[in-house]
Parts: C-alpha cells; structure tokens; sequence
C-alpha cells in the first residue's frame, strides 16, 4: 500500500511538471511554427533561438498588475480561470503514455489512474472544463466577454455531442472503456485509424471546436469581440486561461494518439518516445492548420455541428455496428 502511493505521488509530480513544461514550451512552438509559415522570424530574442521566450513570459505576466473590474462577480471572476486550467490538468490522470517499466522488481504502469471507465472520466472532466469559458465571460461584466462566453457556451456543448459518437467506434472495437486496453487492442499496428478513418477526421474536426482553435475561435474572435470571453483579464489570470488552452490542445491530440494512433505501440524505440512523437504530430497539425484556415462563420459552425457532423458520427456507429455484425 505504502509503495502504491509513493508510486502515484512521483508519477503526479512528473507527470504534471512534464506537462506544464511542454505547456509553456507550445507557446514558443506555434509563434516559430506561424513565423515560419508567414516568411517571418518568430521570438529569438531571450536565450539562444529563443529559448527562453516562454520563461520570460511568464515572469512578465507574474508581475503584471492585476486588474479586476469593479461591476464583475469577483468570486466567479476569479475561480473561472482556475478551472479552466485545473481540469485540464485532471484529464492527464488516465492518459496512458507509455508501457510498463519495472523498478526495483516492481511492475510500474505509465499512467496515474488505470480506471475502467477511463473515457468516459475524460469526457466529464472536458465537459467541466467549458464552464471556465463560459463563466469567465459571463462574470466579467462586460458585453463582449458576454458573447464571447455565450458562443462557447453554444459551440462547446454542440461540438461535444459529435466529439463524443466519434470515439463509439472506438469502444465498440476495443470493448471497452478503459484507455490501456484500449490501446493494447491496437498492438500488432492494428490501429483503430485504420478501421475508423472518418471517425479520427470527425474527432480532429470536433476537437478543434472544443478547444476554440481556428477556424473554431468564435468565443475569441478578436475581429469582433476584441478577444472575447477573456477581455477583462490580464496578469496571471489571463496567464491561466493561455495555460489552459494549450493544456487542453496537448490533451486533446494525446487522445487521439491513444484512441486512434495505437498509443504508446511502435517498433524500436521506448514506448514514451512513441506516444510523444504520435502526440506532438497532431499538435503540429492544430498549429500548422491555424495559420492556413480562416474563422469560420457562426452560423457555419453551428451548422455544421448540427447538421453535418452529428447526422454522419450516428451513421458512423451504424455502419460500425453492421460490419462487426456481418463479420462474425
């Protein structure tokens, strides 16, 4: 009992502190990876190519004033942000990252919570997460915080409807609900990408929407809304909510590394290595992506949630279903 909680609290303690770092380093990555695709440099000013950039951000937003307005619901004003970052850091709980190592003649799972309901503990901790958003902006006291707290209150919920039949496929395959079996039901290269190709599309697509990226960055939308939901925030608030969106970006493609991508599987090297490479591939897609599209409409988003993605993930689980049927 004492090495199994010895065990949890180190793999807590790296596992977050790994996370926030390559948080904090994303930062950098999308300013190269955008300086690159519009012909321009990108930071490399603090530290060698700069490298520091992120360090030096974060202590310039530590010592911000704090700015907090008069008319808000301080209370909600102030939790919002927190939330919006915590449950983020919840969500790492049941990811899988890697095979078992053994120490000291001990079996170690690289993962915190082997749970069974593993997915379903990912969906309800992403489902709290929108509620930072939304109160943020409502509890600001300003109107474009409101509509920017609306829009994500509308877009989130719609996207998580068809975020969620996405990865049915997924369960019916594997049987299960549980993230580690689900990924060792894809040894061998059979990955479930290849039986549910348009169920990995329809996530990617939904999972931009969920995580307010473009060409789904309405509850921003700083042509109309001058930023949206976080306008009143600044210092580390703001800070938090920047934190809490890249946490949910490296989140939401460590998923689809392990739902899709065959997790930590892969020839040669360590299987941490693996599942890193798998991860940080679908980050650079959601960056690359955000310098090529452009915002969508409103209207064009919600329809599409509603009347495109929602009508063909319910087909997808059809035709799923009929083909496992057929091949018994």
């Amino acid at each position: 009992m004492l090495f199994f909680v010895v065990e949890t609290v180190i793999k807590t303690i790296v596992v977050f502190g790994v996370f926030l770092l390559f948080c904090a380093y994303l930062t950098l990555a999308e300013r190269k990876i955008l300086g690159h695709i519009q012909v321009r440099i990108g930071p490399n000013r603090v530290g060698p190519w700069g490298l520091l950039q992120p360090i030096a951000d974060g202590l310039k937003a530590l010592f911000k004033e704090e700015v907090v307005p008069e008319r808000s619901d301080k209370v909600l004003f102030i939790i919002a942000p927190m939330i919006s970052v915590s449950m983020a850091l919840c969500l790492m709980a049941v990811i899988p990252f890697g095979d078992h190592i053994t120490l000291f003649g001990k079996k170690i799972n690289l993962v915190i919570a082997n749970s069974e309901i593993g997915l379903l503990y990912l969906f309800a901790f992403a489902s709290l997460a929108d509620y930072g958003v939304v109160i943020g902006g409502w509890s600001s006291y300003n109107k474009y915080g409101l509509l920017g707290g609306l829009r994500a209150a509308a877009q989130m919920i719609s996207y998580e409807i068809a975020l969620g039949l996405s990865c049915v496929g997924v369960i019916m395959i594997s049987g299960s609900l549980n993230l580690v079996d689900i990924v060792k039901a894809q040894a061998g290269g059979h990955w479930n990408v290849i039986y549910q190709p348009i169920a990995f599309i329809f996530y990617i697509i939904c999972a931009l929407a969920e995580i307010n990226r473009t060409p789904f960055d309405m509850p921003e939308a700083e042509s109309e809304l001058a930023c949206g939901y976080n306008i009143e925030y600044s210092s580390m608030k703001f800070s938090l909510f920047f934190i809490g969106e890249y946490a949910h970006l490296m989140i939401v493609a460590a998923v689809a590394t392990t739902l899709f991508l065959g997790g930590w599987h892969g020839p040669y090297l360590p299987s941490v290595v693996w599942f890193l490479i798998k991860t940080f591939l679908i980050v650079f897609f959601f960056m690359w992506q955000r310098g090529t599209f452009p915002r969508l409409r409103y209207d064009r988003i919600m329809m599409l949630g509603w009347k495109v993605l929602l009508p063909l993930t319910l087909a997808n689980i059809f035709v799923t279903g009929l083909v496992m049927v057929l091949a018994r």
